[in-house]
């Protein structure tokens, strides 16, 4: 098949001698270039955004070429590649391919081409939106808090929810089921605040605690179904301490089980998910809504015993019909034997894999630089420590794309402050693959954000409400109690 190439300036004047002539007299190097982000050999869905990058070296000039299957594309600039979203997605649209990207830079008059490398393309598509919080990565500013969502196809954001909008309260945890943005929640706090479920462009605001719990919910997960919601109440406490390079450790005092019916807005749970032997949080549904998973560690003394705190996976039988909760769990990782402590628990919507984050102890692992990523195969029992995948500092935060080959992360690996969305995408051996991070428009947009990416969810479209709803149903609306 012919090869077509496209050729594309950003600038009308002339780069080199003309806009569609590569350097002469080139210096080879065995090198690759020195760009960010690293997108050197990493594997992206064929419907990402464009992969804009730029130099960290100082140059005067770049081409960069794309070698795809059956098109390829050159992009002429100068410290940036930023490559027009057409044109790079008739590059991608030949389905499952090897693009090989050639840089050549001219510093101080000398033209250097590097070392080649590739992205692999897979038609395995990737939900096509992400939600998140953006947040300054401190202790108690709370007054400037968006959740947001992005079209990770193009560079498209709006703002789903605004606390410039709410009394400046914060709001936090916007989560789907099953990455449907037609069933989704966020807690919003604050006078006025509650629960928000979303439930087919239906939105409720709904005061989670009843008289017997310890606390409000706090983390969560929806039942495939819509009809429950699977909670841990949480006496949460931050403190400031010394311990290496932790700034910040937030621990519970105390924490239970809970599953609250949004049809009939009632609580339950069983005795020993909600006595004082033990911590339980951060549960999840299985993808067939039969069980829930979540983490708990046995009842000590804190913030004195907090290093030894660690928290181990278990699982629990659920009947969706009755909404009931088994009377006794199962342990699915031990908390003793692996040497550290589990939070952030998301299965896979085919059931196959359970994702979580393991640190060296407590709860709150996004100020812990050890933090990392593990996966176990729920039908085999093995566990894949993610080693292509975890960087130097804490992953965490993560969420599957509905088809259970991607899924999204915040990592610290670049500064150990700001979390940025990454992909990996999950191949049919269950390997993961080196991640990327989010594409930007402009490629310098990370060096200067002052906001983290926190809590980065897939859905697989938009969510039918926006910032100006959820400023309504805060302000307006009656708040629904649990029984």
């Amino acid at each position: 098949m012919k090869l077509k190439t496209v050729t594309y300036c950003f600038v009308l004047f002339a780069f080199l001698s003309a806009c569609n002539n590569t350097p002469e007299n080139v210096q080879q190097s065995n090198q690759h270039p020195n760009i960010y982000p690293d997108y050197i050999d990493v594997t992206i869905p064929e419907n990402i955004a464009p992969l804009n990058f730029l130099l960290r070296d100082s140059v005067e000039k770049t081409v960069a070429t794309f070698e795809g299957k059956e098109a390829s594309l050159t992009i002429f600039g100068k410290q940036k590649i930023q490559i027009p979203e057409k044109k790079w997605h008739d590059l991608l649209s030949s389905g499952e391919q090897t693009i090989s990207v050639i840089v050549s830079c001219l510093t101080n008059g000398k033209w250097t081409q590097y070392k080649p490398f590739s992205w692999s393309v897979k038609p395995d598509k990737i939900d096509g939106f992400l939600s998140y919080r953006l947040i300054e990565p401190g202790y108690e500013v709370w007054n400037k808090i968006q959740l947001v969502e992005r079209n990770i196809q193009s560079f498209d954001e709006r703002v789903l929810a605004d606390n410039n909008l709410t009394e400046g309260s914060c709001m936090n945890c916007h989560i789907y089921g099953n990455q449907d943005p037609n069933l989704s929640m966020f807690h919003l706090r604050g006078a006025n605040g509650g629960t928000i479920l979303n439930r087919n462009g239906e939105l409720r605001k709904i005061n989670t605690r009843n008289n017997e719990m310890i606390a409000n919910a706090t983390y969560g997960n929806i039942h495939p179904s819509g009809r429950y919601g699977v909670f841990s109440s949480n006496v949460v406490i931050p403190e400031f301490h010394t311990y290496r390079s932790e700034r910040l450790e937030v621990y519970d005092k105390a924490s239970d089980l809970i599953v609250i019916d949004f049809n009939e807005n009632k609580v339950s749970t069983q005795p020993f998910l909600s006595d004082t032997t033990a911590f339980e949080t951060f549960p999840v549904f299985s993808a067939d809504g039969k069980s829930i998973y979540y983490c708990a560690a046995p009842y000590k003394p804190v913030p004195d015993s907090i290093r030894t705190l660690r928290y181990s996976i278990h699982r629990v039988a659920f009947n969706p019909e009755t909404g009931e909760l088994g009377t006794k769990a199962d342990t699915i990782w031990n908390a003793e034997k692996h040497k550290g402590s589990v939070s952030h628990l998301k299965t896979s919507p085919d059931d196959k894999y359970l994702l979580f984050t393991v640190a060296d102890y407590g709860t709150f692992p996004i100020w812990h630089r050890e933090a990392e990523l593990q996966m176990i195969n729920l039908q085999t029992g093995e566990l894949d420590k993610l080693e292509k995948v975890n960087g130097p500092n804490s992953d965490t935060y993560h969420s599957w794309s509905s088809n259970s080959r991607w899924f999204v992360f915040a990592s610290k690996r670049d500064n150990g402050i700001y979390g940025k969305p990454y992909f990996s995408y999950v191949d049919e051996n269950g390997k993961a693959h080196k991640p990327f991070v989010l594409p930007q428009k402009d490629p310098a947009k990370y060096d200067f954000m002052l906001k983290s990416f926190n809590i980065p969810e897939l859905s697989k479209g938009q969510v039918p409400f926006d910032a100006m709803d959820i400023e309504k149903i805060y302000k307006d609306t009656l708040t629904e109690q649990v029984q």
